[in-house]
């Protein structure tokens, strides 16, 4: 998504690092640091500074070298606030939720970033769990072309193609989550019915852990395009619907996969129920059909005498009149349609 970038005045590249961040290190190898890493990079009077992985320590030293405040530190170093904007003197601070597929349990979890957005400041604090904020950052940090570009607009630009980069990244997760659905549809007729019960709830899951996430966020976007917050420009917002559209269009697939998920989930239900009807319907009728025979054995196993009981056709007798029984039982449930 394009947008209008108020230019700056050129001046010199300026490149920071800090906690063992050296300048072209990849960051796989950022990411077994023991530590977090803070760069910055800083051209026509605009400074962005990326904190990621930080402990506690190195999140004050960092809010304390930019004063910011208290509670500002607090909610950076919890890592569990609620999606928010908060306007200070100085800055913005915004709070934001993107998902993270966890191949573990096949279920997305948040991942936060908070923001910082002022005159000529903006700082991105994260756990670097984010593969397409991440990847944004290390090319705009590792390209002096892209860093010369970008820092050209202003804070409340950079915030927007953060968002913007973020909110593209939801582009495959519905593609997958109805090759997901498609294959319940599959599995519900087949004779797998615990396997089909534990994916059904594994996509559930994650359909509502994907509402829960991205809920909040429409809503930060739509203030954003409604409100007018200091240090962002309002030539920009526009574009903020535009996002909040794309997001919006997102939660709506999430929504229809969770409606029909639910609907695959009620004809799985039926479908065991009437094979389990099946399966009672041909027992019972086992059951009355045996009945009958074994009034008969019980009734000539008796230890009295029975009349007839020494001739030799007696036995043949009495197997002839159980199947005849039997048989005339099964014709009668036939004609019921019992059968």
């Amino acid at each position: 998504m394009a947008s209008t970038i108020r230019r700056r005045r050129p001046l010199a590249l300026i490149r920071r690092g800090r906690w063992g961040r050296r300048r072209g290190q990849a960051h796989d190898e950022q990411a077994s640091l023991p530590s977090g890493s803070m760069q910055s990079i800083e051209y026509g009077g605009t400074r962005w500074v990326d904190v990621r992985q930080a402990t506690g320590d190195q999140i004050e030293e960092v809010c304390a070298e930019f004063e910011l405040h208290p509670l500002v530190v607090e909610d950076i170093k919890s890592r569990i606030q609620r999606p928010k904007i908060d306007v200070y003197d100085d800055y913005l601070f915004i709070v934001l939720k993107f998902p993270i597929h966890d191949k573990e349990t096949r279920v997305n979890e948040a991942s936060e970033i908070d923001l910082i957005v002022g005159d000529d400041l903006f700082m991105t604090f994260h756990d670097g769990e984010l593969r397409p904020l991440v990847t944004m950052i290390d090319s705009i940090f590792g390209s002096d072309e892209i860093s010369i570009e970008l820092l050209r607009a202003t804070p409340g630009h950079l915030l927007y193609e953060v968002v913007d980069r973020l909110v593209d990244y939801l582009v495959p997760i519905v593609p997958r989550l109805e090759e997901r659905v498609a294959a319940i549809e599959e599995m519900i007729f087949g004779s797998q019915a615990l396997e089909t019960v534990q994916e059904i709830s594994v996509i559930q899951r994650d359909l509502i852990s994907l509402r829960r996430i991205l809920r909040p966020q429409l809503t930060i976007l739509n203030r954003l395009e409604i409100a007018s917050f200091p240090f962002i420009d309002e030539d920009i917002d526009e574009y903020w619907g535009d996002i909040s559209d794309h997001l919006g269009r997102t939660l709506d697939s999430i929504e229809e996969l969770s409606e029909i998920l639910a609907a695959l989930s009620d004809t799985h239900d039926k479908l065991v129920s009437q094979r389990m009807n099946d399966v009672i319907k041909t027992l019972t009728i086992f059951s009355v059909v045996m009945l009958p025979l074994t009034l008969v054995t019980g009734f000539f196993g008796m230890n009295v005498p029975l009349p007839e009981a020494a001739r030799w056709y007696t036995t043949v007798l009495i197997i002839f009149g159980m199947l005849g029984l039997s048989l005339g039982m099964v014709e009668y449930f036939r004609r019921k349609r019992w059968l």
